[in-house]
């Protein structure tokens, strides 16, 4: 007899079960991303607001970086919930920052001469931030894209209680489980 459920739906006396989010790579690399991505937004956030006044495009190039600044921070958030659909996106849109950031830090060197203003922050630091974030984005990609091949979307259904007992790890069934 084949029982139809609809689609989001579990049998009576079977819970959801996301094997790959409980490995430790996939643990480690949920981890990895929040923290890079945390990084990007306090990074994206400390360039635009010290060198607000200074951006070539006035302030509109600030206020890009801002936003950049608060999507990336609501990406860590998603990544902490295990939301692997936004990795991509993140990818996507660090491949942007990484340019502007190739393309704009020479212009905050060649500031650190004698007749310039200065920002919150000197100049050369500034270029020196624009630089790590450009880097940072680079290891963001890497790490996002590996982390999307982990799938950590895959669910299976599994008897009530059953824990570590059913699934991946478990043992053939007939045999006792062997001491550690």
């Amino acid at each position: 007899m084949i029982v139809r459920v609809a689609v989001g739906e579990l049998r009576p006396g079977y819970e959801l079960w996301r094997p790959n989010r409980e490995k430790a790579g996939s643990v480690t690399t949920k981890f990895v991303l929040v923290f890079l991505l945390v990084a990007t937004a306090a990074l994206a956030a400390l360039i635009a607001i010290t060198g607000f006044s200074l951006m070539t495009g006035g302030s509109g190039m600030s206020v890009i970086c801002l936003i950049y600044a608060a999507l990336y921070a609501f990406f860590a958030f998603l990544v902490f919930r295990w939301s692997r659909g936004i990795l991509p996106v993140a990818a996507a849109l660090s491949m942007i920052l990484a340019i502007f950031c190739a393309v704009g830090a020479g212009s905050w060197f060649e500031r650190d001469k004698a007749g310039f203003d200065e920002a919150g922050l000197s100049s050369s630091l500034l270029g020196t931030l624009v630089v790590i974030l450009g880097l940072l984005q680079i290891v963001l990609i890497v790490v996002a894209l590996y982390g999307f091949n982990q799938e950590w979307q895959v669910e299976e259904e599994r008897p009530i209680g059953s824990g570590e007992d059913y699934g991946a790890g478990a043992a053939p069934s007939g045999s006792a489980a062997q001491p550690v």
